[in-house]
């Protein structure tokens, strides 16, 4: 019975910190997409002539962060 209290706890403590840890997981992947693998795309696209790709993907990004109600966090 012991052992059952203690796995059910167990369970529900590190649940917690597994829960935790993905959203810090998900919240810096979303910083590194937003700051460094966007940008770096654009460029490289650029700089191997597809500006007619880039420049549509920039105006759409640039439109929806115009629109978007809450400004971007870490976590």
């Amino acid at each position: 019975m012991i052992t059952l209290i203690f796995m059910f706890c167990m369970f529900a403590v590190f649940g917690k910190i597994a829960l935790f840890a993905l959203k810090a997981a998900w919240g810096v992947t979303k910083l590194v997409v937003t700051l460094v693998f966007l940008p770096v795309t654009l460029v490289v696209m650029v700089a191997a002539g597809l500006i007619h790709l880039a420049l549509p993907i920039l105006v759409i990004v640039g439109i929806v962060s115009l629109f978007s109600k809450t400004p971007a966090k870490a976590c």
